[in-house]
Parts: C-alpha cells; sequence; structure tokens
C-alpha cells in the first residue's frame, strides 16, 4: 500500500502561507539533498486546485534545467478541485466524485509514496478520514507572526515523533505520523 506524505515548510509559529518569504534565505546543498530524496522517493503528487495552479506555473517553465525540476514535471499529479474541468495540463488528472474514496483507491495501487506539498482542505480532508501516514515538517528558523497556519481549524490529532534532523541553517526536519494510523 502506498503512503501518502504531507511535505510543507512552515515557519516556528507554523505559518505556510508564502513560504518564499521565508524559506530561500535557508536552502543549501544540504536542504536540496532532502528535498531530492523526498521527491525521488514518490511517484506521484497530489494537491488541491491552488498549489496545482502556482505549482503548474512555476515547475513548467522549468523543464529541462535541472533533475529536481524533471522529475517535479514528469511525475503524475492527482489534483483535487471543485472548480477545475479536464483536461489538466502539466499531467494531472482531475479527481472525480468523493475525494476520500478515490484517494483511498490510490493509496491501494502498487506504487512509491504519494508525495503533497504544502497544505489547507484536502489535508484537512484527507487527516480527518485518516489518510495521511506521515507528516515531514520542515521548520524555518522565523516567527512570522501572521498567516495561515499548518493545522487551523482542525480536531485534536495526537501525533508520534518518527524523525528528526536540523540542517547547518537551523532548519530542523520533524516526521510526525498522526496516531490513528
Amino acid at each position: 500500500m502506498r503512503k501518502i506524505i504531507i511535505s510543507s515548510q512552515v515557519s516556528m509559529d507554523m505559518v505556510i502561507d508564502n513560504p518564499q518569504n521565508f524559506v530561500f534565505d535557508y536552502v543549501n546543498e544540504e536542504f536540496m539533498d532532502y528535498a531530492r530524496t523526498q521527491l525521488f522517493e514518490s511517484d506521484a503528487l497530489i494537491m488541491g486546485r491552488l498549489t496545482y495552479e502556482g505549482f503548474a506555473e512555476a515547475w513548467s517553465s522549468r523543464e529541462g534545467t535541472d533533475e529536481f525540476a524533471d522529475r517535479m514535471n514528469s511525475l503524475t499529479k492527482y489534483v483535487a478541485s471543485r472548480t477545475l474541468k479536464e483536461p489538466l495540463k502539466w499531467n494531472a488528472n482531475l479527481i472525480k466524485g468523493d475525494v476520500v474514496k478515490e484517494v483511498k483507491k490510490l493509496k491501494e495501487q502498487d506504487g512509491k509514496n504519494i508525495l503533497q506539498y504544502g497544505s489547507g482542505e484536502l489535508t484537512h480532508t484527507l487527516l480527518e478520514h485518516g489518510l495521511i501516514d506521515e507528516f515531514r515538517l520542515m521548520v524555518f528558523p522565523v516567527a512570522m507572526g501572521a498567516g495561515q497556519r499548518l493545522f487551523e481549524n482542525i480536531q485534536k490529532v495526537p501525533m508520534k515523533l518518527l524523525e528528526t534532523k536540523t540542517f547547518s541553517t537551523g532548519v530542523a526536519i520533524l516526521h510526525y505520523q498522526p496516531v490513528n494510523k
């Protein structure tokens, strides 16, 4: 059974929106090795509409620039949206009907991890239904003070710490598994 891995870049106060405002000061080879490993351990991406639209625009223009961009562009994408219509660009498939039911089917297929970058309504739905296998949080040593937070408006979810590592830049990597797993 495939795993759904949520990979989120967050500030110390768990702000997730506009990570470009805090991430790039901390990106180095150590960070890129981690990101590359995570991407290559996956064979599909799952995302909501907003992430899909932003990623499709940003990454499709980088085709052929490096192995990370090529991998990002080549992966099959599954997009949860109530407003998008097919056909979707960027090697993407619209999740039709009941998202929970369809994601359960994706998890039952053979393959590697299904990776989701960021977090939002889709993440909350998957978490509520016990479909997330792991959160991989990249916590950046900066507090934003305001903005959308990773776990806004959810019920209590106990987590088990699986792994930690710290980069030389002060970025802390925290891998958690929801206890319902």
